[in-house]
């Protein structure tokens, strides 16, 4: 298993008391070097220009890039830049692309994206909801462009909906984006009769659902529609915030539920695309649920 991560992602400054705190990933780096001595840690390179310019605007790339603030500055009331926070992006998305590279030639068979800031809110124009940059979109048109893929899974597991995600690929069939969360929960969308092009399957989870329900609609909608699908790379956006302890949702999930449906999603990647499966670290606000969850999940990937 091939982790990648970087130091700048510690420096991303959200300010005192922002639940998407540099403490995050320092857990989950810490647990996940405790729990498996041998996993295969890399250092995330930068995203080019030209590789975020596949699903982000140039006044994307102009705000969160050229606005080098000298103290924190709000994009939005939930949103942060600071005077690191560009390289933190940046860092975040390149280990994204670096891993679909390394699955794609066979240097690894899966690839775990150890960063922050999370990804999957930010649309093609716009940083919101704690994202700067959309990794996971960044990784799938990558692995579209530069590897000739002509179906690309997204799964998206994070409490709240990837709308950005969604938005980017609603109208792009060579992009399948399966998704549970929360409802009603921020950002507000993700209702099932989001459909897209026929690519966009939702599945919406009311408040305090529990592990039976996760793993029903999952086992009965989404997986099947990945099976069907038939994916040649599978990218999944983590995000652990589902846990029961979680202080931003009211799911009550727990790691098992987690690594059941990783496990369920490995066995996807085994018959359909050569076990290729890259993951990037999405939500999960709870420091012990949040480690937990990650050595959990890691495991079921087959670290």
């Amino acid at each position: 298993m091939r982790v990648y991560t970087h130091e700048a992602c510690l420096l991303h400054d959200t300010g005192p008391a922002h639940a998407e705190r540099p403490e995050r990933l320092r857990v989950v780096v810490d647990a996940l070097r405790d729990a498996y001595p041998h996993l295969d840690w890399r250092q995330a390179p930068i995203a080019t220009r030209g590789q975020l310019l596949r699903v982000h605007s140039e006044h994307l790339l102009e705000a969160v890039l050229e606005s080098n603030p000298a103290e924190l500055m709000q994009l939005d009331p939930d949103t942060v830049l600071s005077p690191r926070s560009a390289e933190a992006a940046l860092r975040a998305a390149g280990a994204a692309v670096a891993a679909v590279d390394a699955v794609m030639i066979g240097a690894a068979r899966r690839a775990f994206c150890a960063v922050r800031p999370p990804g999957h809110h930010a649309t093609s124009d716009a940083a919101m909801g704690f994202c700067l940059f959309n990794s996971i979109a960044v990784a799938a048109r990558h692995a579209i462009d530069a590897h000739g893929l002509e179906r690309v899974a997204v799964v998206d597991f994070d409490v709240h909906h990837g709308n950005g995600t969604q938005a980017i690929f609603e109208h792009d069939r060579r992009v399948l984006y399966a998704s549970s969360h929360q409802a009603p929960l921020y950002p507000w969308t993700g209702d099932r009769s989001e459909t897209g092009a026929g690519n966009i399957f939702n599945a919406t989870l009311p408040p305090g659902s529990d592990g039976a329900l996760f793993r029903r609609i999952w086992g009965d909608r989404l997986l099947p529609a990945i099976d069907d699908f038939a994916p040649q790379l599978l990218l999944i956006s983590a995000g652990f915030d589902g846990h029961r302890r979680d202080p931003l949702a009211e799911l009550q999930l727990d790691a098992a539920d987690f690594g059941w449906l990783s496990e369920a999603l490995v066995a996807l990647a085994d018959r359909h695309c050569q076990g290729r499966v890259v993951s990037a670290l999405e939500g999960g606000y709870d420091l012990d649920a949040l480690a937990e969850c990650s050595v959990a999940y890691l495991r079921a990937l087959g670290a």
